[in-house]
């Protein structure tokens, strides 16, 4: 079993950036969700609700992050303009966060339609993973619950052979993705290690309505999420992927070995 493809989603619910290789901090995959968007009561914003973000891309440089969307201007936004701490909510969990400077909020709202503010989460900020599921110490930044996702190719190819139409492994917003494993042998797993560094598997991913919008036309449709649940349905609802928790910091990079310890 081989690491396929590594993926990071520096601000939440916006479009992934593809590596060939990348570290894993405390936080999980550098920079992976440390920022987001929040609407004027400081609550989280996403593609569930507003589905042109999965068309705003961002790169990152140096010290700053750039954005870009056919209907605005390129947007650089520097990793010093967030300075103003603000409490943020995302999933019921409360967060003290950085929030960006006007002219980047302004930016942003134009595009979303609402006012909209993006926000940082500092080194400082400790945002506890379920412990129902990870019983110790583990933070995580912006991501839905845990640090990271995992999904194989044999998985996705199960479920286009059952798609009249197949989606991309993009829908499901994995960071890590595994080749070389039957369909749905992540459902087994409990520890893997991926070249240095150990995961534990915790939780099946259950997937919502974001996986049934088409990025070319920004609309919501039925699939995969009904053919999924008709052979995916457990107690955690429709689930594809699995969420896991890194046990220590390293280099990943695309290739990479994958050992089943567990």
């Amino acid at each position: 079993m081989k690491l396929s493809a590594i993926n990071k989603y520096p601000v939440k619910s916006l479009k992934s950036v593809s590596l060939l290789s990348a570290l894993v901090d405390d936080f999980g995959i550098v920079n992976d969700r440390r920022w987001m968007l929040v609407d004027e009561a400081g609550k989280f914003i996403t593609q569930r609700k507003h589905p042109i973000l999965g068309i705003i891309s961002v790169e990152e440089r140096d010290a700053s992050l750039r954005f870009n969307h056919a209907s605005a201007s390129l947007l650089d936004v520097s990793f010093n303009v967030f300075l103003d701490s603000i409490k943020v909510s995302v999933w019921g969990d409360e967060v003290s966060a950085l929030i960006a400077d006007g002219v980047t909020n302004d930016w942003f709202s134009c595009i979303v339609g609402i006012k909209a503010s993006l926000v940082y989460m500092p080194d400082s900020a400790f945002r506890q993973v379920d412990r129902a599921f990870a019983d110790y110490d583990q933070r995580v930044g912006f991501a839905d619950g845990f640090p990271l996702l995992l999904i194989s190719e044999g998985s996705l190819s199960d479920l286009n052979n059952r798609l009249a139409l197949p989606v991309p492994m993009s829908r499901f917003r994995p960071n890590l993705v595994i080749s070389g494993c039957e369909a749905y042998a992540e459902d087994q797993w409990r520890k893997i290690k991926i070249g240095g560094v150990e995961f534990d598997l915790v939780k099946p991913c259950s997937r919502c309505i974001m996986t049934t919008i088409d990025e070319s036309t920004l609309k919501y449709g039925k699939e995969p999420l009904k053919t999924l649940a008709g052979y995916r349905r457990n107690e955690f609802g429709v689930c594809f992927g699995q969420n896991i928790v890194h046990q220590n910091t390293g280099l990943l990079q695309v290739g990479d070995s994958v050992e089943l310890i567990a």
